[in-house]
């Protein structure tokens, strides 16, 4: 097209293989084989050079979008390869929506806004499968076991809070500790079959010796900070629950020996080389990188 082109602006072949750098008989070649692929002659020779045919004409008046399609084209598959387009799906988890994983998501959609994010609600097993199966690029989640597939990063290490009722006789205290909790009634999220949150409980309570009494068994922390408003118990979670206010929930510290905080993870493919996931991959090492530096004392 953009020896067609030539041509067709020059009206003459010689000039147009100046223009284009090169020898004239290839670029007579390349015509008479634009020609033959038409199936119909674009040019008439004459003795001051070449003028063109009707089908010439109708030619010419598309080659100029033809050359911007084909520019445009390669321009994408350029952004594509660095990242900057594309789609990005995302496994989620409750709590972990409540924080950092939107802030890390606005960062990239900053840097990257071209890029499609979707986002897929799942459980830490649901997780694994849909990375197996390539149905997600990318997940969060916590206390995921070493995969031999997967690459399981930490993003960052959160403390733990205690959510009551306002009128529970634990909510005017400055902390709470496991054995203030004692035989106090609690909401568990998620009991499921890889160990989560629910186990990394059960198991402190057991090692401090006090007894749990489960309430309620739930499965996401909204329905339990739902039910904590609602006065069915005490729950333990995460400090970035603290953004969901309720009416009627307090939040205060978690004093425990043996669960302090829980990670927070990002677990991606080893085998996926995806210049998106790696563009991805970026900010959330750059955001762990600056969380931990928050975190250490000072």
């Amino acid at each position: 097209m953009r020896y067609f082109l030539a041509v067709a602006e020059e009206r003459n072949f010689t000039r147009a293989a100046e223009r284009l750098h090169m020898a004239q008989p290839p670029l007579t070649r390349q015509i008479q084989a634009l020609e033959e692929d038409i199936g119909a002659a674009l040019f008439v020779r004459t003795a001051r050079g070449v003028v063109l045919t009707e089908a010439g004409e109708a030619l010419l008046a598309e080659v100029p979008n033809l050359l911007a399609l084909a520019q445009r084209a390669k321009e994408q598959a350029v952004r594509a390869s660095e990242g900057q387009t594309g789609r990005l799906d995302v496994g989620i988890f409750g709590s972990g929506v409540l924080n950092v994983i939107p802030r890390i998501l606005a960062q990239f959609h900053s840097e990257r806004p071209e890029v499609r994010i979707v986002l897929h609600n799942l459980t830490k097993h649901e997780q694994l499968q849909a990375l197996r199966e390539r149905r997600i690029s990318v997940g969060f989640n916590r206390l995921v076991p070493p995969e031999d597939d997967l690459v399981v990063e930490s993003v960052l290490r959160e403390s733990m809070m205690v959510a009551l009722p306002v009128d529970h006789a634990l909510a005017t205290q400055s902390a709470v500790t496991i054995a203030d909790l004692s035989d106090h009634p609690m909401i568990l999220y998620p009991r499921l079959p890889i160990a989560g949150l629910a186990q990394q409980v059960i198991q402190a309570f057991n090692r401090e010796k006090s007894v749990l009494r489960v309430e309620q068994d739930v499965e996401d922390i909204l329905t339990a900070v739902a039910l904590v408003a609602g006065g069915f118990g005490a729950c333990i979670t995460v400090a970035s629950t603290a953004s969901l206010r309720l009416p009627g929930v307090v939040y205060l510290p978690l004093v425990s020996k043996h669960l302090r905080e829980i990670e927070l993870s990002c677990l991606f493919r080893q085998s996926d080389d995806s210049p998106v996931l790696a563009a991805f991959v970026d900010v959330v090492r750059a955001f762990a990188a600056k969380a931990n530096v928050a975190s250490r004392p000072k």
